[in-house]
């Protein structure tokens, strides 16, 4: 299975945002971006003109790596927003946030997608009381997610169900904190994303 291997600290450098790909440790002294806020690389601190297409290419680019999603499968999450009706890059969107390790993470569950995606692969959750291990499922509403009950007493879970007490949740998702469960109660909408993503570049390059 591909995924990404490098330094993570680097690609929010390259963004220039904190794409709070370390969970905690991006809101602490410690962030690669707060130290040091240029692009990485030999060229990365001088002044470069920003055309039209490279600003598309950013805003992909920060959105692949938000969710943690390689080109290919973003590819195919755009082909599919497009065929949907209504407005592609919201469609866009609201399909990563339906991906299951993105759910994991929204219910306070993981310090940051990619620890909620290595949970999921584990075999820590169950997906309507079935045993799940594919990161990528799409929920829908009316769908339970919860920790695996031969899961609760590990040490690193227990830490992560004793830490979701203090984390909001989407409205989208129905979470009982002490359960660690959650429901899905209705599909993340446009504005249930706290994120600063322009969608309409992401569009845009895909039309080109």
């Amino acid at each position: 299975m591909a995924r990404y291997t490098g330094p993570v600290c680097r690609l929010c450098r390259r963004e220039g945002t904190k794409l709070f790909l370390k969970g905690e440790r991006c809101l602490t002294g410690k962030c690669a971006l707060d130290r040091r806020s240029t692009a990485p690389g030999q060229h990365g601190a001088a002044n470069k003109k920003v055309r039209e297409y490279g600003m598309q290419l950013r805003e992909k680019q920060k959105t692949k790596r938000y969710y943690g999603v390689l080109e290919k499968p973003f590819a195919n999450y755009y082909a599919e927003a497009e065929r949907k009706s209504g407005m592609t890059g919201e469609n866009l969107l609201i399909l990563l946030e339906r991906r299951l390790d993105n759910v994991v993470y929204r219910m306070g569950l993981a310090d940051s997608r990619k620890q909620a995606r290595q949970l999921v692969l584990h075999a820590h959750f169950t997906l309507n009381g079935k045993k799940v291990t594919i990161p990528s499922i799409s929920v829908k509403v009316g769908d339970v997610i919860a920790v695996k009950e031969a899961s609760r007493d590990l040490t690193t879970v227990k830490a992560l169900i004793e830490g979701a007490a203090s984390k909001l949740s989407p409205k989208w998702l129905e979470v009982n904190k002490e359960n660690a469960t959650a429901k899905v109660v209705a599909l993340p909408a446009r504005e249930d994303i706290d994120f600063d993503f322009n969608e309409q570049l992401i569009v845009e390059l895909y039309s080109k």
